[in-house]
């Protein structure tokens, strides 16, 4: 054998061996922090995490899982440094811009005035990237589209723009528009229209069981019982283990009134073993519904115990201020 190529070869293993062995170490970890992201052990997939990077410090996914974790821990202005790092790193990835205008979007809606103009405009900012990296990014379409027909048009808000990309979203997926349409309406009080949009999503015999259950939780907010119960009945339909479906039955059981045992277990249930997690029901709210289910029995202290821990995770919820300041004087 030659052996300048031996040496060649020998001065290659010795150069990456080392690092194969960190970036396998480095991968190890980043699987474990998925791991404890997806049970709700976010503080330690950050543990984990921050390991992997120490390892691998150009892992652009590392630093994207860590800057979601701080998302759910809500320590944002980590989040937002941790997810700009990744982004840094791999600016293609339309989850990461994504992920970084959620982030810039909870930034100003902690910050006073003039500073969440500048936070508001690079969320939108983001979200169109994150769009027009990837067109079939249902969650980005969907928070670009919230935020259009929610934000004013001094920050790239507009119900112009909401109408423009929602009918470009239903031509890449007629049900997924639907919904936004539904949402569009609902955000403009335009409530008949919206009862038809729903009630058209109800007919669609979809497979997916998100859709059913963000349509229950459309007729949920109108107070109506027998349609939560249908769209629940089609989610269950689609996969009767989903850990959502804990949360949709008890919020159904209070309304319904009929079985209050029952809703208190399922609530509770959800809350001990779903982890609090924003592409999930929110455990503020489902403390909010158990406050309800505790007041419609006249069990006021119990109530107002729910409601303060709503309010602890939830602190600019006006509705359940009103609710526990409702319960206190009774």
């Amino acid at each position: 054998m030659n052996r300048r190529f031996l040496y060649a070869v020998l001065a290659l293993s010795l150069a990456v061996g080392p690092y194969a062995v960190a970036a396998d170490a480095g991968q190890d970890l980043l699987g474990d922090a998925q791991v404890d992201y997806n049970a709700g052990r976010y503080n330690r997939a950050v543990d984990a995490l921050t390991g992997a990077i120490a390892k691998s410090p150009n892992d652009a996914a590392s630093y994207f899982l860590l800057g979601q974790s701080y998302y759910q821990l809500r320590e944002f202005p980590r989040a937002i440094e941790t997810l700009e790092h990744a982004v840094q790193l791999d600016p293609k990835q339309s989850e990461y811009h994504d992920w970084l205008g959620k982030s810039y979007g909870r930034k100003a809606e902690e910050s006073v005035f003039f500073t969440a103009m500048g936070w508001a405009r690079k969320t939108h900012k983001e979200f169109e990237t994150a769009v027009q990296l990837d067109p079939n990014n249902f969650m980005a379409q969907r928070d670009l589209i919230r935020f259009e027909m929610n934000a004013p048009g001094v920050v790239g808000g507009g119900d112009e723009k909401a109408i423009k990309h929602i009918e470009e979203l239903e031509k890449i997926d007629p049900l997924e528009g639907q919904l936004a349409r539904g949402e569009f309406f609902i955000t403009k009080k335009r409530m008949g229209e919206a009862d038809g949009v729903f009630a058209k999503i109800m007919e669609s015999n979809s497979d997916r069981i998100g859709v059913y259950l963000e349509t229950a939780d459309y007729f949920r907010d109108r107070h109506d019982v027998a349609k939560m119960g249908e769209a629940i009945a089609e989610a269950k339909r689609i996969d009767p283990n989903d850990r959502r479906l804990k949360f949709y039955k008890g919020v159904f059981l209070v309304l319904d009134g009929k079985n209050p045992g029952e809703a208190e277990l399922l609530l509770k249930s959800y809350l001990d073993t779903v982890p609090d997690h924003s592409d999930l029901p929110p455990h503020a709210i489902a403390l909010e519904w158990l406050g309800k289910l505790y007041e419609s029995q006249k069990r006021y202290s119990e109530a107002a115990e729910e409601y303060r821990a709503s309010l602890s995770l939830d602190p600019h919820n006006k509705a359940v201020e009103e609710e526990l300041k409702r319960v206190q004087g009774k």
